[in-house]
């Protein structure tokens, strides 16, 4: 049994077979690539059986969750658990409302979803990571200050890099998903999206997350600030 579906997107034509026999997937898309041929240049074809199909997905969730772990373990090192914790935590929220938003608007999710999100992940914890630095770094200049006002400072210090950052990053974006072309919209809206929340979670998510789980701060009580 093989059924098909024709999506029109923007004269641009997708055909999604779906079958459980691999001859069927060949010979209903060579007689729906023979009828399109008449209508115009047919860009790109694309064959996905069941089993491959299952394989793509267990290797992308493994990608994403040994790129969250390696980055666990590099901020682990270079600081302290807190600030580990609450960048994985960020990264994770991250992810899942890039995901639920494709999930919620219907689009399709393929492989160049999954690399766009192992790109936010980069993205987020880089911008992560120069916040969470600054934090550090004024932990040891002012030993005395609340941690709530500290990390407040420390965030306005740091904003206006990560403004210009996500501005010319998201130039760049917009211009590859108007005028990139079909093949590579999926992976640039996805990164737009991606961008938008990174910039979000690493100003108010991580920094906020790092507040609730608090950091050890061993000064010396005879330095006022």
């Amino acid at each position: 049994m093989c059924k098909f579906k024709i999506l029109d997107l923007k004269k641009n034509i997708l055909v999604r077979v779906e079958s459980s026999s691999s001859e069927n997937n060949s010979s209903v898309l060579s007689m729906i690539t023979n009828e399109l041929e008449t209508f115009g240049e047919i860009q790109r074809t694309e064959v996905v059986g069941p089993k491959i199909s299952s394989e793509l997905i267990q290797k992308g969730i493994l990608a994403i969750i040994s790129a969250v772990g390696l980055m666990l373990f590099y901020i682990w090192i270079r600081f302290e658990w807190q600030f580990s914790l609450g960048a994985v935590l960020a990264l994770v929220h991250d992810v899942i409302i890039t995901i639920g938003i494709f999930s919620f608007f219907q689009i399709e999710f393929n492989l160049s979803i999954i690399a766009a999100l192992l790109t936010i992940i980069g993205y987020s914890m880089n911008d992560t990571v120069v916040v969470y630095d600054r934090i550090r770094e004024n932990l040891r200049k002012y030993k005395k200050q609340d941690l709530y006002d500290l990390i407040n400072s420390s965030i306005n210090q740091t904003l206006s890099r990560t403004v210009l950052t996500s501005f010319t990053t998201l130039l760049a974006l917009f211009s590859l998903y108007i005028f990139g072309g079909q093949v590579i919209k999926g992976f640039t809206l996805a990164m737009i999206i991606g961008v938008f929340i990174g910039t979000y979670s690493s100003t108010f998510i991580a920094s906020q997350l790092l507040h609730i789980l608090g950091v050890k701060r061993d000064w010396s009580k005879n330095n006022d600030n």
